[in-house]
């Protein structure tokens, strides 16, 4: 059973079906699951007429990500230990007249050109992970990206997990707009 979030946003929705993704005018889709009490998994996907080498190289010039992804203050690389690929974000916005800011320190894993694995070690979360997909799709005579971006969020408990949902839910749907826009270019 399916329903849209309170907020009555017809794009969003809540489910246990993991294949429920529902379609808005702008082509993404989004779907959000409740995993637990306080952990979500909240997916977003879009179809980016560019092939996916060049979708692969918008997602992984993570410095340039502050230029064109709404409410991303910061995205840094920084040294990792073992000589992966660790990135600091920070993301900042308005809600209710508050400044909510969260930082993550992710570890990164790049399987070109079809995944792009993350998971937090330090930051404003208990938990949050998740993955980059992207698959080929056939575009007239050229190639199309199917672009999929899955997380998994654990809040603290000091953040109302129904926020953050509603939250995270509507920046996936801008970010994956934003990129999208950014490939056309």
């Amino acid at each position: 059973m399916t329903t849209q979030n309170q907020l009555g946003s017809p794009n969003i929705i809540r489910s246990k079906d993991k294949n429920a993704l529902e379609q808005n005018s702008d082509g993404v889709s989004i779907q959000v699951e409740k995993l637990s009490d306080r952990q979500r998994q909240i997916t977003a996907r879009v179809q980016i007429h560019q092939p996916v080498q060049k979708v692969w190289k918008i997602l992984t010039d993570y410095e340039s990500l502050v230029e064109f992804i709404p409410n991303l203050t910061k995205s840094s690389l920084i040294e990792h230990p073992d000589g992966g690929i660790r990135l600091e974000q920070i993301g900042s916005q308005c809600l209710l007249n508050f400044k909510f800011c969260a930082r993550v320190v992710l570890d990164l894993e790049e399987i070109f050109p079809k995944l792009i694995k993350f998971a937090m070690v330090e930051g404003d979360f208990k938990g949050f992970s998740g993955f980059w997909s992207l698959k080929p799709y056939k575009l007239g005579t050229g190639e199309g990206t199917d672009l999929c971006y899955t997380i998994r969020v654990w809040p603290k408990l000091t953040m109302p997990i129904g926020i953050i949902e509603n939250r995270l839910a509507n920046d996936l749907q801008c970010n994956l707009l934003a990129i999208r826009q950014r490939a056309s270019w």
